[in-house]
């Protein structure tokens, strides 16, 4: 069952093709990883998915809705994790559960539940009380991951997750990512790690808006003949 599909989906900015013909599909449970120099779509990719984004042609399912007609319905059904975290700055770690959650249409109960549960997994406890602003980089981005998974949903879309984390807490987020799609989530994520590319189920390379190649990270060391990722991720950087 495919809880992503794109049918040739394109998005223009001035002269700049950012995005031009891709389709894809993914399927439930599935971690797909979009990899590619700066540039290359990944983020207006996941941005016309998530409803954020009017292709300029094209169409696409996401959670069973249609990106085109149905985008404001989309967003209630995803989860979303951009490059930016979106936190309420001047509001601590409880109230910025509580807002996003109202957000998301949950009682005080539901919302209270599942923050006991997620407040455990996720190690936010000790920092419920802190200010988004007074939090580290890696707890910020955990809470970021917590509020885009609060509502449960079957869809969740993540934007470079990892930017600019220590390897200690870039492997904490990778832990909750796993967690989430052995649960049943469907997972895609951008990110210009060459290793964390390696955690995904299978990859998707993209260059000056189109899909240059897919696979599985095995795939992709065949077709190199062993040089692997890092020989496309260069050969298109440069």
């Amino acid at each position: 069952m495919n809880l992503i599909s794109a049918d040739k989906l394109s998005k223009r900015f001035g002269s700049l093709k950012a995005v031009d013909n891709v389709s894809l599909s993914v399927k439930k449970g599935e971690i797909v990883g979009l990899l590619g120099a700066n540039g290359a779509g990944k983020t207006t990719l996941i941005k016309m998915l998530c409803g954020m984004l009017r292709p300029d042609g094209g169409d696409g399912q996401v959670a069973g809705f249609n990106i085109n007609s149905e985008g404001n319905t989309i967003r209630h059904h995803i989860g979303y994790m951009s490059q930016s975290v979106s936190l309420l700055e001047n509001m601590s770690v409880t109230e910025n559960i509580g807002f996003y959650g109202r957000i998301y249409g949950m009682d005080h109960r539901q919302i209270s539940a599942r923050w006991k549960e997620l407040r455990e997994i996720l190690q936010l406890g000790n920092h419920r009380n802190k200010l988004a602003a007074e939090l580290p980089s890696g707890v910020r981005q955990m809470l970021a991951f917590a509020i885009a998974v609060f509502h449960e949903p079957r869809t969740l879309f993540l934007d470079e997750p990892t930017s600019g984390l220590d390897p200690l807490s870039r492997f904490e987020i990778w832990q909750q990512i796993y967690r989430t799609a052995y649960q049943g989530t469907t997972v895609m994520m951008s990110t210009h790690y060459l290793d964390e590319a390696w955690y995904c189920d299978r990859l998707i390379l993209m260059e000056n808006g189109r899909i240059k190649a897919e696979g599985s990270p095995e795939y992709f060391e065949e077709i190199t003949g062993g040089r692997g990722l890092k020989e496309l991720f260069f050969t298109q950087a440069t």
